[in-house]
């Protein structure tokens, strides 16, 4: 879509949309927001300060005090953009297993959402933007020019994040879990993120089992050209 200045994202974990997010971003120049790695640090603050991931009013203000900032990537370690919180670097703190065990739970109590929803539209007004996450076509970017769903199946998306683990962690590191843990993890963040998973009525969905990164990057410019109409479902 030709003008498109608020692109958004979404799909379930492992779908690729940090990937194609963080790389689309930046072939157009655009701003690239990952709103999953806001409500992991929520939830590695809550851990680390040992307050209850079941307690969403206290969650609440804890968000609200956070000071969560996402910037251009300063260290050459791999990572897309750092992530700090109250000053602190966390960008690989959010990425640990208790904090993906959490972050699903954390992430459903409505006043930790409307405390990040508020700040991630504040971040999209200035246009220009890629971002990225659940419910960001459908809830917090409405009305963005240009909204995209990535999906997988269950088995690709494992496949894919054992692949990051492993390159990150190394095959030997007792730090990496087995392939059904991951497997298992997806399939219950699923069950719990269902209802934040659900495509906006006008998004174009992107199924990716058997598209490389540069052939789903390649489908969704063409709709950031203009050289697809867009404005009603569509499954590529």
């Amino acid at each position: 879509m030709q003008g498109a200045r608020r692109i958004a994202i979404d799909g379930p974990a492992g779908s690729g949309k940090s990937t194609i997010g963080e790389q689309l971003a930046r072939r157009l120049g655009y701003l690239y927001v990952d709103t999953g790695a806001m409500y992991r640090a929520v939830a590695w603050l809550a851990i680390h300060e040992g307050v209850d991931v079941t307690n969403g009013p206290e969650l609440g203000r804890l968000a609200r005090r956070a000071g969560i900032v996402i910037s251009q990537p300063q260290i050459a370690d791999g990572r897309q953009y750092t992530v700090t919180v109250n000053g602190r670097d966390v960008t690989w703190d959010i990425r640990s297993s208790a904090v993906t065990r959490a972050v699903s739970l954390v992430s459903s109590h409505p006043e930790v959402r409307s405390v990040l929803i508020a700040q991630q539209r504040a971040m999209a007004q200035q246009g220009r933007i890629v971002m990225v996450g659940r419910d960001i076509g459908a809830v917090v970017l409405p009305d963005a020019e240009l909204k995209i769903y990535l999906t997988a199946s269950l088995e690709e998306r494992a496949r894919r994040r054992y692949s990051e683990l492993l390159e990150r962690l190394g095959e030997h590191n007792p730090a990496l879990p087995p392939f059904e843990e991951v497997m298992d993890d997806i399939r219950q963040r699923d069950g719990v993120d269902h209802d934040n998973m659900q495509p906006a009525r006008d998004a174009i969905v992107v199924a990716t089992d058997h598209l490389s990164v540069q052939e789903v990057l390649d489908t969704i410019y063409k709709y950031v050209e203009g050289s697809h109409e867009t404005g009603s479902q569509s499954h590529c």
